[in-house]
């Protein structure tokens, strides 16, 4: 495996960072650790508005034409948070995500196929029904087990 080069300044290269084997001991024991991320998820976000250039207006609020490119751009950032033991999500990766609904999804409105939360009380109601019914139906069940019948 071939070592992880440096710049003169001390800063890895982005390409030199990717092309090489680095350990991710060896990246993560890097004093420019932060600065390599901040790299990698530039290059998520070229990678990103690179595929989205294929993609035309009418098409920007389609789930089905969107879900690839932006699965991809969330993988990137996410994987190269694990490699550098980086916490996911971090404020850099949702700095990127809301980038991309700004730029991208801002225009996309709440057609036919927009899902949203219920309000408060119908979810509170939805929560804690479920909930009440697990001790009437223990109940029950001791309740219909101690006549000591057998049952069919």
């Amino acid at each position: 495996m071939a070592p992880c080069a440096q710049m003169g300044s001390g800063h890895l290269s982005r390409g030199l960072l990717l092309l090489c084997g680095c350990t991710v001991a060896a990246l993560s024991a890097h004093p420019y650790t932060e600065e390599i991320y901040t790299n990698l998820t530039h290059y998520c976000w070229e990678s990103f508005v690179k595929v989205m250039q294929n993609v035309t207006g009418a098409q920007l609020c389609e789930w089905k034409v969107i879900s690839r490119p932006y699965s991809s751009l969330q993988k990137c950032l996410e994987d190269h948070a694990d490699l550098l033991n980086y916490s996911y999500p971090n404020a850099l990766a949702e700095s990127y995500i809301f980038q991309s609904h700004h730029h991208y999804f801002q225009n996309c409105s709440a057609g036919s196929q927009a899902y949203f939360d219920p309000p408060e009380d119908v979810l509170l109601a939805m929560i804690i029904a479920p909930i009440c019914l697990i001790p009437f139906l223990v109940t029950l069940v001791i309740w219909r087990s101690k006549d000591g019948k057998a049952q069919p």
